[in-house]
């Protein structure tokens, strides 16, 4: 009989694991939550409440006619999620963003969540889980304390966890001016084509290491102030402030290139390089940064080609931990080494309250379905969710997979023939309008296996 059997456990009382946890229990399955709070602290909460915020207490833009955060909440809400629910039940005035009273919002979390039947909350710490637990979410965060992320990094092997400090800028393809960039690989390797490069001469490239020295850092969490940078990963700026020609002899270096229109080599070049497998997002190769936002983007469209940039991630630096999901992970979040392991949240490389809880609706899904002895289908890759899915388990580059922000770039391209320019405020509406109508395939096919 079901009900005889082991419940569902998920490790970690956050953003992720708590919609994992409402997800399961809402399917009639029971679960448990394991949260070490208030018994073992962590670095950046200060309660023992479950999804706790510690950072911003905003959610991001909620127009969901405008981007694609807004257009999650949207799915999320559409999907049943808790977070969303307990969100616009504590909003506070933010313009078009959804702002929350942070223990507003945490207190309805965890009432709602502990209302439900088939919820037990234990108050432990767990390192890695008992073989007699058939089915397990770990959803502990960029935070995980360091015996269970000692268990996860044995299970997965050293290189599938990673501790980092700077991310690099990652561009929408179609924003880079072609007309100034040029697609080389350096001393042709590859197909030839395989980055698009970016020319400075040398008073261009002069004055942007003077920005880069001048420009305004964002400070640390105190937890962090200790990392150490590595020096194969140093944030561009920090190159910078070493010597004048430290970038042209690093990331910027023009050796290997020729400008197709000079017939000759630039002074410093930069390098975007190709990010996910459907070619709409770049990153700027060695272009980590702890710089402000605000400075980054006042500073990068200063290069040549990038003029009009728009940056579906900005760089930023913070210690955090997280899984090469496209590795190790399958499609239904499963660890491929040890199958009873699912992830869920941040750990698995995404970014963000919205996005940390949309992994965690997914895995919950994912779990109750197979506990029940169904399959969950996983959204479809043209809507918000499942493109974020599909983003972290198979179109991202496992060897260079940095977490990353729900935008228009993870979905795929639109059919040529449904545009009539390559235009930016165009392609939005028709991006959503897909994904409304493929969610809503996905909510009744997903309704129809329910019953």
């Amino acid at each position: 009989m079901p009900g005889a059997r082991q419940p569902i456990h998920v490790v970690g009382g956050g953003l992720a694991g708590s919609e994992a946890a409402w997800q399961i229990a809402r399917a009639g399955v029971p679960v448990v939550l394991h949260e070490m709070r208030p018994l073992r602290a962590t670095e950046a909460h200060t309660t023992e409440r479950l999804a706790e915020l510690v950072c911003s207490n905003s959610f991001r833009s909620d127009d969901a006619d405008g981007n694609a955060v807004g257009l999650l909440h949207e799915e999320m809400r559409r999907a049943g999620s808790l977070i969303l629910a307990a969100a616009d039940a504590s909003r506070i005035p933010a313009g078009a963003a959804l702002a929350v009273d942070r223990e507003s919002f945490s207190a309805a979390v965890e009432a709602r969540l502990l209302a439900l039947p088939h919820v037990t909350l234990a108050r432990e710490e767990v390192a890695l889980p008992p073989a007699e637990w058939e089915s397990v979410i770990v959803a502990t965060g960029p935070l995980t304390a360091a015996p269970l992320a000692r268990a996860i990094a044995e299970v997965t092997g050293t290189d599938a966890l990673a501790f980092f400090d700077a991310i690099a800028p990652i561009v929408h393809a179609e924003t880079i001016d072609m007309g100034s960039a040029w697609r080389q690989s350096r001393y042709g390797k590859g197909d030839g084509s395989d980055y698009i490069n970016c020319p400075l001469d040398k008073e261009q490239y002069q004055a942007f290491v003077a920005a880069l020295r001048a420009g305004e850092c964002a400070p640390l969490h105190d937890w962090e102030k200790d990392t150490p940078y590595f020096e194969g990963c140093l944030p561009i700026e920090v190159m910078a402030a070493r010597g004048a020609d430290t970038l042209r002899w690093g990331p910027m270096k023009p050796i290997g290139l020729t400008d197709p229109r000079t017939g000759r080599g630039a002074f410093a070049v930069v390098q975007l390089r190709q990010d996910n497998a459907l070619g709409t997002l770049y990153n700027i190769v060695g272009f980590q940064t702890k710089l402000k936002h605000g400075e980054q983007k006042r500073i990068f469209r200063t290069i040549p080609g990038l003029e009009r940039a728009e940056f579906a991630r900005l760089g930023g630096m913070h210690r955090n931990m997280f899984l090469n999901s496209p590795r190790v992970l399958d499609g239904a979040l499963r660890l491929t080494a040890m199958p009873r392991l699912r992830f869920a949240g941040q750990i698995t490389g995404v970014e963000g309250y919205v996005e940390s809880a949309a992994i965690g609706l997914l895995a919950g899904r994912f779990a109750a379905a197979e506990w029940l002895g169904s399959e969950s289908a996983p959204p479809p890759p043209e809507t918000a969710m499942g493109a974020l899915l599909a983003h972290i388990t198979r179109f991202a580059d496992a060897g260079t997979f940095q977490p990353m922000n729900i935008n228009f770039g993870l979905f795929p391209p639109l059919p040529a023939a449904s545009l009539t320019r390559a235009n930016r405020a165009e392609k939005k509406p028709l991006f959503i309008a897909r994904a409304r109508a493929r969610l809503t395939e996905w909510l009744g096919e997903a309704a129809e296996a329910a019953e």
